[in-house]
């Protein structure tokens, strides 16, 4: 058994050897076919798949024979990849892919023929897989994208990382328009050629472009045209939206230029420096005709931008003409410096222009607060500030309603000469020197204890005289009515002077509270307006027997006038200049714009016709004392006449002129004059109306009669220790008597007009005396 499979072996090995032998031979014999071929037979040979022979021959036997490779994507095309592919030959095959921005619906991109054809467009805008940059808009197109500018927006090349991208820049100009609520002709023609200049922009010309709109503004300020006619606020909002715009402007022009510097110069002065460069260079300096700039360019570059950043510095002369007006806020440690040294109160702070206006701008648009200052070297004309005069650097504030002030907030004054000063500040704007003169009101101990005194003897004075008028039923007629009015309203306005105008610190209760005095004290002088007039009527009607048609003329005005023509003024001021009710030191009226004259105006006007009225009354009566007879001379006492003709002149307000005249050297004394006669208008009013009044004086009689009659009855109550019978008889007889008391009287019966009299006699004109004087 062992002996068979050795046997078997030995026959098995010996086979394999002999076809071993046989397929060396065999592919000895077609070892003669070419590169990318194989035989056939022992004779021939066949090209591989994809490759044909250059006789054409699909089985050759020549040696010499070459197989050459099959383009099947043609032509002729031997391969179809279908619509929106592309066929791609490969030595020996090929392959299809869809086209750019197509793939297949199973995601890939490569396939073998048609019938695997599944290429379908791909939204590269959606998906995110565009090359646009963030300042353009893309737009998916068929089998690809657009990137896109916003209208009015410009595309130009920029590099980044070594590519260049399309990026958009907003088109300059589109936003500058001219302020609203401003009418100027010089304003319109300005912004038509800031328009054309807009129509005409071509980024390749950048630089002729902004000097033609430096050519514009320093045209504009040099001749301003109308501009000169507006009022102060709206040349402020002019400037304000020049200097703005122009920085826009110009922020937006730099992009389209090369890296460089760039200095213009402009009519009236006007100069721009302007410098682009690359990241790196940290110390920058722009110099003009007078002033310098120097920055640390790391404070002002854009972190998140990418290329050259600028940095320019604009100087405007005649700004300084719209701004010539604007005021001085300054920040609140200057004012607690300036009040603690004076021991007074901060009245204002006009100012005056040493220096050009400059603007500083950078591509960066975020620079209200800088890491470190940024320095300014101001050139300007030779000064010396006097005992209450300081020089300020100061830059110009804007608010969003598009007026501004000068302020002083971020900046300092690091040294001043003469002719020059320098200044540090941490944000960028627009700046200037200014010299200001603070006003501050000392405060006069004496004046205010002749204020506080006078007003509070007033006010008790006002009180009782209001009283007389309402419960004393014997002198109600229209007369009474108006002087009990004119002692509500002064009182209620003296009230409030007293207790509240100094409460600055809030700001909205504080303009409540000058608001309300505005129209207690315009309603107290329209009152006294009234007066007036009704006393001009009472005495002009010595001439005519018509005595009533005052009293019903009078009822008919005096309300509607003496409350309503107040409200309306207040309403009108309130809804045109709300912001200048309120200072920072007193709750009245800010003497900015001129607010002021909203109550000065209608003041001024009623004591000036109250005078008229007052003269034309003393005319009458003294025409009339002089026609009667000698005996009209005893009826009242020629001093009291006098008196009582001055005091009306108080009482009418025409005192209160003493305020306007208080300026020149002889501001104290028209001070100490006004503050005195005018806080003891109450005390007259009281003095003249009341206690010098004939009937008010036999009325206060009979009161103070019927209460020491009231008085002894009660003590003669307590004391009796008598019968009872003794005790009621002793309260009849008081009650009888009580009846009959003249307290009594007033308070019953109401006033009724008498009928109109006969011609004025010596009884009328000692009545109208009596009642008037």
């Amino acid at each position: 058994m062992r002996g068979r499979y050795f046997a078997f072996h030995s026959g098995l090995c010996v086979l394999l050897l002999s076809l071993g032998t046989i397929a060396q031979k065999k592919r000895a014999a077609c070892a003669r076919c070419p590169r990318n071929a194989h035989c056939t037979n022992a004779t021939s040979c066949r090209c591989d798949p994809g490759f044909t022979s250059l006789s054409g021959e699909v089985i050759f036997s020549n040696p010499s024979e070459i197989c050459t490779d099959i383009n099947e994507c043609g032509p002729p095309l031997y391969v179809s990849c279908g619509s929106l592919a592309h066929c791609h030959n490969v030595e020996g095959s090929h392959y299809c892919e869809c086209a750019s921005g197509h793939e297949l619906l199973s995601g890939g991109t490569k396939f073998q023929s048609e019938k695997e054809n599944t290429c379908q467009d791909v939204d590269e805008c959606s998906s995110g897989n565009h090359q646009c940059h963030n300042s353009t808009h893309c737009i998916n197109v068929k089998g690809s994208y657009r990137c896109y500018c916003h209208h009015d927006w410009v595309a130009r090349s920029k590099p980044l990382h070594g590519l260049k991208l399309t990026i958009c820049e907003e088109v300059p100009f589109s936003s500058w328009t001219s302020p609203s609520g401003v009418s100027s002709q010089s304003l319109s023609h300005f912004f038509d050629k800031v328009q054309q200049l807009s129509q005409d922009f071509k980024p390749a010309l950048a630089e002729n472009t902004i000097q033609d709109l430096m050519q514009e503004v320093g045209e504009l300020l040099e001749t301003p045209g109308d501009l000169k006619t507006l009022t102060p606020s709206e040349q402020h909002c002019v400037a304000t939206n020049l200097l703005i715009g122009l920085e826009d402007i110009l922020r937006v022009l730099s992009k389209f230029l090369p890296n460089g510097q760039l200095t213009v110069h402009a009519p009236a002065g006007t100069e721009l420096s302007l410098k682009v460069q690359e990241q790196g260079i940290r110390d920058v300096t722009l110099g003009q005709s007078h002033a310098k700039m120097q920055l640390n360019w790391d404070v002002v570059q854009e972190s998140s931008d990418f290329g050259p950043s600028m940095v320019g510095l604009i100087s405007t002369p005649g700004m300084g003409r719209l701004l010539a007006e604007a005021p001085l806020v300054l920040d609140p440690e200057k004012q607690t410096v300036l009040h603690e040294a004076h021991k007074g109160v901060l009245q204002g702070v006009p100012s005056v222009l040493l220096s050009d206006v400059i603007s500083a701008f950078t591509s960066n648009r975020d620079t209200q607060n800088l890491s470190s200052p940024v320095t300014f070297i101001f050139s300007h004309h030779s000064v010396t500030p006097g005992p209450r005069e300081e020089v300020f650097c100061a830059f110009w504030k804007h608010g969003q309603n598009g007026y501004g002030h000068w302020a002083t907030t971020g900046c300092r004054m690091v040294a001043t000469g003469d002719t020059s000063t320098t200044c540090q500040c941490t944000h960028l704007s627009s700046f200037a020197i200014l010299m200001a003169h603070y006003d501050v009101q000392e405060e006069d101990p004496l004046l205010a204890a002749i204020t506080y005194v006078g007003l509070g003897l007033s006010l008790l004075c006002l009180l009782l005289a209001a009283l007389t008028f309402l419960l004393c039923k014997t002198i109600q007629n229209t007369s009474t009515s108006i002087h009990l009015q004119l002692a509500i309203c002064l009182f209620l306005a003296h009230l409030l002077f007293l207790t509240a105008i100094d409460r600055t610190e809030i700001k909205v209760l504080c303009a409540i509270i000058a608001g309300a005095l505005h129209y207690l004290y315009l309603a107290s002088f329209t009152w006294m307006l009234l007066e007036g007039l009704h006393l001009f009527l009472t005495a002009r009607n010595l001439m005519v027997v018509n005595y009533s048609s005052v009293s019903r003329v009078m009822k008919k005005l005096m309300f509607p006038v003496g409350y309503g023509a107040p409200a309306i003024i207040v309403a009108i001021s309130a809804a045109s200049r709300p912001h200048l009710y309120g200072t920072t030191t007193r709750c009245w009226l800010h003497t900015d714009k001129g607010f002021i004259w909203t109550f000065l105006g209608p003041v001024c006007t009623i004591f000036s016709i109250n005078l008229a009225f007052f003269l034309m009354t003393v005319w009458i009566v003294k025409n009339k004392l002089s026609s009667l007879n000698s005996d009209v001379s005893t009826l009242q006492n020629t001093r009291m006449l006098t008196f009582k003709a001055t005091a009306q002149l108080l009482i009418l307000g025409c005192t209160w002129c003493l305020g306007v005249l208080q300026v020149g050297p002889a501001a104290i004394v028209m001070a100490y004059l006004f503050t005195i006669v005018n806080s003891l208008q109450g005390i007259f009013i009281f003095l003249v109306y009341c206690l010098l009044s004939q009937q008010v004086q036999e009325q206060y009689k009979k009161w103070f009669k019927g209460i020491r009659k009231t008085k002894a009855v009660s003590e003669k109550y307590t004391l009796s220790s008598g019968t009872m019978s003794d005790a009621s008889k002793h309260s009849e007889a008081h009650s009888s008597n009580s009846s009959h008391l003249p307290h009594a009287e007033f308070l019953l019966p109401s006033f009724t007009e008498s009928p109109a009299p006969k011609p004025w006699s010596t009884d009328h004109v000692s009545g109208f005396l009596a009642t008037q004087y």
